[in-house]
This record gives structure tokens, sequence and C-alpha cells, in this order.
């Protein structure tokens, strides 16, 4: 995950309840899956001829073994090389010249796909990924290509970017010895030792149908469009390699606190503290992802209200919600303005996570978090790609696709107490990670 994505962060702006008061329509699909395992999600809305044909591959970062760390990133570019039936630079071609977008994403636990057609060019998108996943060119050629692509994206986005190793600084503290202790861009060096045998083996391994999801929502014929599914995916054989699902269990920490002082070429210190948290859709689930809207979501959050606007210590806050299959964190960050330390900016971030644990949340910010919470679900699931990734999210992840109806009912599901009960037991000094951000030859500690 780049810095960008969660130095950004979760801002989600209130908007007058009448406009969020609600799940939203109800998203109708189709479900059903191929004899060689490959799922299938349908939904058609036929409101603007376009459709999202996206495939979900279940590997990350985590399924990655020591000493080749940055495999699963990797293969989100080299997935792009073309294949037996495309000639290496013509994958993206097809797309634009059709008028079409595509892209790729990496997390700790999936790989995702897409392209967004005019719904005339459904066959198009069907066609790619089915070539993507019966025959990816893997050879030496792609695989140095995209060594010089990954380096260059690292070197942008993180070794020569403010701020830009604060996740890999945060993941190896809070989850050391665990696969979820790096970030999903691994590292040159491994990618650089890896041999083109280990490059299709991870392929082979990973990259099947009995591993996938197929989810594509737009204006679609579903009965013609199941024809060209089986048509195109159907012929493509089940992965024979067993696939090993890791499960994450983060050792306890063992100081009364994790803290460290990372020195960067910065101007304004930057405050980190991340607290483990519960996995993705356990328990204390939805009251943990209430606490982080609670503490930043937006310009009339605690953290914003009280460090940027009323004294004016930060120049920025913000709250990460990272919640994964196995584990999960709440990043929160606040960058500092001229003349103000770390120390005292830490010592306010604590004060407004200390309220959470002593006081119920009040009544109206209750109500003004839950229309944010709802606003930011209606509006992620406003277009046909987004729909199309909940979809595929919500079965892999949750093992319901239709909980992208119903999820919201899981939210309002908790209480205040609820709330306080969560932030007391999970936004405690020892079940943390604290990283003050200073200038290289500015503040020490």
């Amino acid at each position: 995950m780049a810095l960008k994505k969660w130095l950004i962060l979760l801002i989600v702006y209130s908007i007058p309840a009448m406009v969020a008061s609600g799940q939203g329509r109800k998203i109708n699909f189709l479900e059903y899956s191929l004899p060689n395992g490959l799922k299938v999600i349908l939904h058609r809305d036929i409101s603007v001829p376009v459709v999202a044909v996206t495939v979900l591959y279940h590997v990350g970062s985590k399924n990655e073994v020591p000493g080749r760390r940055g495999f699963a990133h990797f293969f989100e570019h080299l997935m792009f090389e073309g294949s037996v039936n495309i000639a290496r630079g013509q994958f993206m071609k097809y797309v634009t010249d059709a008028g079409g977008t595509l892209n790729a994403n990496t997390s700790q636990d999936r790989t995702f796909y897409y392209e967004v057609l005019p719904s005339n060019q459904l066959a198009l998108g069907l066609w790619l990924e089915s070539e993507r996943m019966m025959h990816a060119r893997i050879d030496s050629a792609g695989v140095n290509t995209q060594r010089k692509v990954v380096k260059e994206e690292k070197r942008m986005r993180f070794d020569n970017q403010p701020y830009g190793s604060v996740f890999a600084q945060v993941l190896k503290r809070a989850f050391h010895h665990t696969p979820y202790g790096y970030p999903p861009i691994g590292t040159m060096a491994d990618i650089n030792k890896a041999t083109l045998g280990e490059f299709i083996s991870f392929y082979k391994t990973y990259y099947v149908p009995n591993n996938a999801v197929l989810s594509i929502a737009g204006d679609i014929n579903l009965d013609s469009t199941k024809k060209m599914i089986s048509s195109w995916f159907g012929p493509i054989q089940a992965g024979k390699i067993p696939i090993i699902r890791p499960v994450v269990k983060p050792e306890p920490l063992t100081d009364a606190e994790k803290k460290a002082v990372i020195r960067d070429n910065i101007r304004l210190p930057a405050v980190i503290e991340a607290y483990r948290m519960p996995r993705e859709g356990s328990t204390d689930y939805y009251a943990a992802r209430i606490l982080s809207v609670i503490l930043s979501g937006g310009p009339s959050s605690r953290l914003n209200r009280e460090l940027v606007d009323s004294t004016q210590q930060a120049a920025y806050v913000g709250t990460d919600p990272y919640f994964n299959e196995n584990a999960g964190l709440l990043i929160n960050i606040a960058l500092a303005n001229l003349g103000v330390s770390p120390d005292t900016l830490q010592k306010m971030m604590d004060g407004q996570v200390d309220s959470l644990k002593s006081s119920l949340v009040s009544k109206m910010e209750y109500t003004k978090v839950m229309n944010q919470i709802e606003t930011a679900f209606v509006t992620g699931n406003s277009t046909m790609l987004g729909i199309a990734e909940s979809l595929a999210n919500y079965l892999v992840y949750f093992g319901n696709a239709n909980l992208i109806n119903t999820e919201l009912e899981r939210y309002h599901q908790v209480t205040r107490e609820k709330i306080r009960a969560v932030a007391r037991k999970y936004l405690n000094a020892d079940n943390r990670v604290v990283l003050y951000y200073v200038p290289e030859n500015g503040l020490s500690h």
C-alpha cells in the first residue's frame, strides 16, 4: 500500500442525513461456480452502457516465502506482459483502443485486476482476463522489464518520498516475525535473486481459476454473459498445486510500548501511533472501524478539531483503518506545525484516544459518524467498478457476497457502549507502535 493511500487516509465528509439514510438501492447479483473452481458474480445494471470486468486472485504478500518478498506485487505488473495470444505491450492497447481503462492493485491478502469498458466490449474484457489466467507470458524478457519498472516505483513512491517508509516501519514492529510484517512492495534484492522457474511456479500455484473470483457489473445480458464466460474460462484447468493460506497470529508486543525515532528527509515532524486491531469481519471489527471515523473522519472529527482547528498544533491529522484477513491496525498520524515537538503532539493525540475510553460517545456524534459511514458505503458502490470489487471482496473475505446489501446493519448494531469497550480493549500503550519522524538534522529524542 502506497503512502499516498494512507497519508490522505479515510476522509469522509458529512452530508445531510436524508442523502445517507440507509443502505441504498439493493444490488441484485447472480453467483455461481464453474467446474474448474472459478467463482463468478454477475450484476446487471443497464443505466449506463458500461461494464466492469474484474478478477480477484486470493494471493497477496502474505503468501510469499522468506527471501522472496514482493512476488505478489511483482506479478501485478508481470501479468500485463501479454500471453501466448497477446503480443508483448499490447494488453493495455487493446483496452485503450476500445475506449476503456484498466489497472490492478496488490495488498497483503489479494491481487485485483480490472477493465472498465463500453458494454459492447464485454467479450474483449473476458478474453483478456482469460488469457491472463490461462497462459500469461512469464519469460526472462518480461521479468527483466518489470524488475526495472518495480525498482522505479519503489524509488519514487517509497525510497525518495517523504514519510515513505512509515508503513514498512510500522509493519515490522507491529507484526514482526509474521507474513504481515512487511509491505507488498517487498524488496528488490529478493526479486533480483528469484529465478524464472520460481516465477513460473508462483503463477501456476496462485493464478488459477480455483483461487479466483470473476466479478462483472454493468450493462450486460446475463444469459449471453454466462455463455461467454463458459467459453473463455471453462477450458482453463484448475490448479493442481495445494494452496496454503497462512494464518497470521501476531506475537504479543513484548515491551510496554514499541517506540522508535526515524530520521527522514522531511521538514515537519510526524507522530504515528499504530494500534493492533482485530481482523476484518471479526466481532470487534465494526466498532473499530467506527472508532477510526470518530478520530479523524473528516474536518469535524476529534483529532482534526482539537489538533488542527482548536490548538493549531498539527498541520494535518488522519487515521487509517488498515484491516486485513487475519489482523488489523488503526494508524493515527499527525504532522506537527513548526515549533511543535513530537512529545507535545503525542500527548494531545493520546488525550483524544483516552477520552474514547473514559466516556461514551454522545448521541449527536454517534449519529453524525453513522451518517458518514453510510455515505461512504453508498458512494463506494456508486460505480460499476465499485460494485464488482465489493462483491468479490465480500465473497473472499466474508464468504458472503450479499453483505453488499446488508453490511450496514452490522454497523448499526454497534452501540455506544460497544465503541467504548473496544477502545478500552485495543487503544492501549502496550498494544501499539509509536514512531516519531523527525528531520534528519533536526530534533533529537
